[in-house]
């Protein structure tokens, strides 16, 4: 197959990002696939997505900053879990418990290279417990590669235009979660890290989606200051 990505979405189609996704969705035969890269400042924008699947559990991840993406992330190395259930120690016991809530079995991230900088991250998803043999390791590797530049690309034009929209196969470029943390960050006189975790770890508590609380930080509905530790 080709592992060039096209450089723009045809008319009424989807985006090279979501073509991206749908391709290793289609090579590995999986349930779902997502993309996100990341900036200098540590940012996090998701630009794609293969299906509501992919994007629920994306956002999980991020929600709970852990899992196997962010190991990815931090190791440079690819994650393989064949069978969530199936792990006696789990890394991400949040994370592991909430994907198989979702019907996730088998989860998989490559780190999106760029020369020696790791400058994102591909999920994948798959509902029944399976494994990559070291071929499709090697291949989805390869593909991640590949694609990294064409989605560096893509996620800093969707940065810099101020009328992007977001829709349920790109769910977010998170403009609204960041702006929230640095007013979180402001009102709690502390680092951005405490700042992400606070609004995280809010989110978890009240089962509200981060993107929600995130509006209404922004919209000054939600005081941090005002709140208990």
């Amino acid at each position: 197959m080709d592992l060039h990505p096209p450089a723009t979405a045809g008319p009424g189609g989807a985006t090279p990002s979501e073509r991206m996704c749908d391709a290793f969705v289609d090579t590995f035969s999986l349930s779902g696939a997502s993309i996100s890269v990341f900036g200098r400042d540590g940012q996090q924008a998701t630009i794609g997505t293969s299906n509501s699947l992919a994007a629920r559990a994306e956002t999980l991840q991020f929600e709970l900053g852990e899992g196997p993406h962010w190991e990815a992330l931090s190791s440079g190395r690819p994650v393989l879990v064949p069978n969530l259930a199936h792990q006696d120690h789990p890394k991400w016991p949040l994370f592991s418990s909430a994907a198989q809530e979702l019907g996730i079995a088998a989860v998989f991230a490559f780190p999106m290279r760029m020369g020696a900088a790791t400058i994102g991250v591909v999920d994948l998803y798959c509902v029944a417990p399976r494994t990559l043999d070291p071929h499709e390791v090697a291949l989805a590797t390869s593909m991640a590669g590949r694609f990294a530049a064409a989605a560096a690309r893509e996620a800093m034009a969707s940065a810099s235009d101020p009328h992007s929209t977001e829709h349920d196969r790109a769910p977010s470029m998170r403009r609204e979660v960041h702006q929230a943390t640095g007013m979180i960050q402001a009102q709690l006189d502390t680092t951005t890290t405490n700042a992400l975790a606070r609004l995280r770890a809010y989110a978890f508590s009240s089962g509200r989606p981060i993107d929600e609380l995130a509006r209404d930080v922004v919209a000054r509905r939600l005081d941090f200051s005002t709140q208990p530790d």
